[in-house]
Formats: C-alpha cells, sequence, structure tokens
C-alpha cells in the first residue's frame, strides 16, 4: 500500500493505483512510476497524464528520469522505452540502445552509453546536450552532468569532451591528472586531488570561475 499528498496535479494524488507486487518507486518533477519488476508492469500518474499504459515493462532492469520525460531501460534485451514531453526527452524511438551499459540525463537530455564499444546516443532538446554527434566517446572512462550539460571524461589520457546549452566546450580546460569532476546547475568543476589543484568553467558567478580558490 501507499498513500500520496500534496500537489494533486504532480501525483500528489494515487488512490486509483494498486500498489501491490510494487517492488521500485520512481520520480520526476511532475510525476510517478510505481514499477512491478517480476511482473513487467507499472503504474503511472502525474500532471501531464503521462499514463504509461503504452509502455511494456516486462524485462525492464531500470528507470531513470529527467524532470519531464523517464526512461524505462531493458539492460539485458538492450531495449528501452521513454514518454514524457517528447522533445526533452520523452521520445528515444530513434535510438539504439543495443550495447548500452549507463544512461545519463539531465534538465531536458539524455546519454546512452555504450563503454565497452566506445559509443553512446543523446536524445532530448540539442540546446541541453541531447545532440552529442560530434563527440568521440572512445576511451571515455566517466559521464558527468548538471543540468545543462554534460562531461565525457578520458582519465587516463587526460582528456574530455563537453557539451551543453551555454557553450562550455572546456577546450580551454587542462584534464591531465583529474581525478573527478563535480558539478552544480550550472558549473563543473575539474579536481585534481593529487596536485591541489582544479580548473571550473560554466556561469561565473554561480562557480563556473574558481580562479581565486
Amino acid at each position: 500500500q501507499a498513500s500520496c499528498w500534496g500537489d494533486s496535479h504532480y501525483g500528489g494524488d494515487c488512490s486509483g493505483v494498486d500498489f501491490s507486487n510494487v517492488t521500485e518507486i520512481f520520480s520526476n518533477d511532475y510525476g510517478f512510476v510505481a514499477l512491478k519488476k517480476h511482473l513487467g508492469q507499472a503504474s503511472c500518474w502525474s500532471s501531464l497524464g503521462w499514463l504509461c499504459s503504452d509502455v511494456d515493462f516486462s524485462n525492464v532492469t531500470e528507470i531513470y528520469s529527467n524532470p519531464r520525460a523517464f526512461v524505462a531501460w531493458k539492460k539485458d534485451l538492450g531495449q528501452a522505452s521513454c514518454w514524457g514531453i517528447s522533445d526533452v526527452g520523452g521520445d528515444c524511438s530513434g535510438v539504439d540502445f543495443s550495447g548500452v551499459t549507463e544512461i545519463y540525463s539531465n534538465q531536458d537530455a539524455f546519454v546512452a552509453w555504450k563503454k565497452d564499444l566506445g559509443q553512446a546516443s543523446c536524445w532530448g532538446d540539442s540546446h541541453y546536450g541531447g545532440d552529442c554527434s560530434g563527440v568521440d566517446f572512445s576511451n571515455v572512462t566517466e559521464i558527468f552532468s548538471n543540468d545543462y550539460g554534460f562531461v565525457a571524461l578520458k582519465k587516463h589520457l587526460g582528456q574530455a569532451s563537453c557539451w551543453s546549452s551555454l557553450g562550455w566546450l572546456c577546450s580551454d580546460v587542462d584534464f591531465s591528472n583529474v581525478t573527478e569532476i563535480y558539478s552544480n546547475p550550472r558549473a563543473f568543476v575539474a579536481w585534481k586531488k593529487d596536485l591541489g589543484q582544479a580548473s571550473c568553467w560554466g556561469i561565473s558567478d554561480v562557480g563556473g570561475d574558481c580562479s581565486g580558490v
């Protein structure tokens, strides 16, 4: 069983949802998904009428989200279904999920990474990273995100590629010896722990400039 409260337009009323056999619950800014993994079923309720009745949840291994879209991933089958606002990630009908090892999201886009193949597919709003057709994913070791973009780090090579809505192309950042990357919604920090150094980029007055630190 479950009880919901808050704004009914955003999922605060789940009185019509059957929670028997539910194994996991997922959310985004506008709604919820109650997954019955072993039965291959789910119930969705949200402000935008995303009732997901057309989604096949059999063999779903994980559900990802951004604020206005969901992705139900069938990792073992190399398939996925998306729903929500189509132009910010709710439509992934053109994406090939075979070989995908990880999925990442931000404000209005998703990345399906095929780590073993050195490839990735992106979808959603191109201004927020939904188009990564010009990015080389070979030798990428980690992917990071914030609300407005993504970073694909090649740690062993000391290189990275960045793509975002605000033109944060990070081409001036030296990624050699970077041990970790952190972010807030509008800025990134590449930390070189062993050297006691870091580089920042993004919106300067909300963390994108750490030159005085």
